[in-house]
């Protein structure tokens, strides 16, 4: 349902290359977005495709009626919701909804929820995406999401611009499924990568696997643009393999939390440190490739 007479002012807060993707979207959609991040460089950017420059997530909760976060880590989004000058220093936010589509700590997602309804009356909607910068921009995102369904209905018209929007429960359902998606696409990181040594190994032409292989049970629309990515060596970020890492900790810990094993997905998490102890954090997370030997003739 709408709630709004007009289109509501959407506020954003982390301008990195997931908040490009989303805002450049949101103003092409016809929002007026208002945006902040840490980094001035990144509002600027941002200002160029029409988003109003501010200077404190607390000015961005002032002016926007939805505010939607897009952060690196958990201690991150805490901060910029329950620090000094972040949203909750705001006034006036009874009936304003949070979005925030980091992926952070179950338990973390939901004492922040309960702090911002109890302390500012405003609701908070754990909304975690799948898909990276390119299918922010193209509105094809995965968004699965946590919250109350009043707040759920609220922002389900913005939502479903940005991308396939899925209710899985309360807050905190969200990154619970976020987990799952981390487990099957991080693991699979390193499979496909396995997978494209051995055909570069027996000289097949790679660039033809996702085409051969899409009818069968391989098929995926990870493939293509892994094994395009992989064949090019172009390892420059939609997403930091530091990143990868940080949410293979975060499924290990949460694995834990229930007593599961995930060998696959420990197997994943070593292998991305030992990524990110060859100095390569800062590429994309195809570069997992390179842990593996170029095949000899």
């Amino acid at each position: 349902m709408e709630v709004y007479m007009s289109a509501p002012i959407i506020g954003f807060i982390g301008l990195g290359l997931m908040g490009q993707a989303f805002t450049r979207r949101l103003a092409q959609s016809g929002y007026s977005v208002a945006g902040y991040d840490i980094v001035a460089e990144k509002v600027a950017a941002a200002a160029a495709h029409g988003v109003q420059a501010c200077t404190s997530p607390a000015e961005v909760a002032h002016t926007a009626d939805i505010i939607l976060l897009s952060l690196t880590t958990t201690a991150a989004m805490e901060e910029v919701v329950l620090g000094t000058d972040g949203i909750s220093a705001a006034a006036r936010l009874r009936g304003k909804v949070l979005v925030d589509h980091s992926t952070t700590e179950i338990e973390n997602t939901q004492r922040v929820a309960a702090s911002l309804a109890t302390k500012c009356g405003m609701s908070f909607v754990d909304a975690p995406v799948s898909g990276g910068p390119a299918a922010a921009a193209n509105g094809t995102l995965a968004i699965m999401a946590g919250g109350e369904k009043e707040a759920i209905a609220r922002i389900k018209p913005i939502m479903e611009r940005l991308g396939c929007f899925t209710h899985m429960g309360p807050v905190g359902s969200g990154q619970a499924t976020k987990l799952v998606n981390q487990t099957l696409v991080l693991a699979n990181y390193c499979v496909i990568a396995e997978g494209l040594r051995l055909a570069e190994a027996y000289g097949v032409d790679a660039a033809k696997i996702p085409a051969a292989l899409a009818a069968g049970h391989a098929g995926s629309n990870l493939l293509p643009v892994l094994f395009e990515r992989m064949i090019a060596r172009d390892f420059a970020p939609r997403g930091y393999a530091r990143q990868v890492v940080k949410d293979l900790e975060m499924l290990h810990q949460a694995a834990g939390a229930r007593h599961l094993a995930m060998p696959m997905a420990a197997q994943a998490l070593t292998l991305f440190r030992l990524l990110i102890a060859q100095g390569k954090s800062e590429l994309d997370g195809a570069s997992i490739l390179t842990l593996y030997p170029e095949p000899t003739s």
